[in-house]
């Protein structure tokens, strides 16, 4: 089956005013799917929505909303609702680094929110028309950080444990019906959420694009629950994951407080 076929005629994407969310959606359009894109930035989400329908001659609709809170769930449900949405991706999300005790409680909570439970929520709302499509597939943006705990980013990598036990979950209860779930576990990734947490991006190597980390995903998407981007990336955790886990443990400890310094 084809790509649009399968996953189409309208793909949501969620976190998609910037990094990895621009990349999906440029890689959807091309692919000939119509978007709907969602994310708090209007303005950002407007010039993209433009571009890909100049470019790609698709159509693209945009929701300014904050997954962060439940009434900004709500509106994507509705504008979801009735409409033959074959692909949701769920790559809202953000990090966060330094000492667990200092971080705020407030942005802690909100993290979760948007990590955790944003996803769980839409996943919910979709399942049922796709199970009545017989097709399509569900993208959740976790990250390779879900794989074990990471010292100095516990609340981070703690939500995307949660997103890659939520694929998992999900996987088995889908695949059956004909939809595929896949939880992308991307690496270091050339965005802007590197700033956000104090890392001068200049001290990073082998970042992949967002966009080659998008179209990593989507020709995976068949071959979920889990993929991790990047052969480099996948090389590298395999090694840390052999490691017994208080070595592995520590070893990140080192070297992400080298990086927040």
């Amino acid at each position: 089956m084809a790509f649009p076929e399968r996953y189409g005629p309208l793909a949501v994407v969620t976190g998609a005013s910037s990094g990895i969310g621009v990349g999906f959606a440029e890689e959807l359009a091309a692919r000939g799917l119509n978007l709907l894109l969602v994310a708090r930035r209007g303005e950002r989400l407007e010039q993209l929505a433009a571009r890909l329908r100049s470019e790609c001659q698709v159509a693209v609709d945009v929701l300014v909303a904050d997954l962060a809170d439940a009434a900004g769930i709500e509106a994507l449900a509705q504008a979801m609702a009735g409409r033959d949405c074959g692909l949701l991706v769920s790559n809202a999300g953000f990090g966060l680094k330094g000492p667990h005790e200092a971080n705020d409680p407030a942005v802690m909570a909100e993290l979760l929110q948007l990590n955790c439970q944003a996803p769980m929520q839409l996943c919910h709302r979709l399942i049922p028309a796709l199970r009545a499509r017989g097709r399509g597939g569900i993208i959740i943006t976790s990250s390779v950080e879900g794989l074990i705990g990471v010292p100095y980013s516990a609340v981070y990598a703690a939500s995307k444990a949660f997103t890659n036990s939520l694929a998992e979950g999900l996987w088995g209860e889908l695949s059956p019906a004909g939809i595929d779930v896949l939880a992308l576990c991307p690496g270091s990734t050339d965005t802007e959420a590197h700033d956000k947490q104090g890392i001068d991006r200049s001290t990073l190597e082998g970042m992949m694009s967002p966009r080659e980390v998008a179209a990593e995903a989507l020709d995976h998407l068949t071959q979920g629950p889990i993929h991790v981007a990047g052969e480099q990336n996948r090389a590298m955790f395999d090694g840390l994951l052999a490691m017994p886990r208080r070595d592995a443990l520590l070893a990140l400890a080192d070297n992400i407080r080298k990086a927040l310094l």
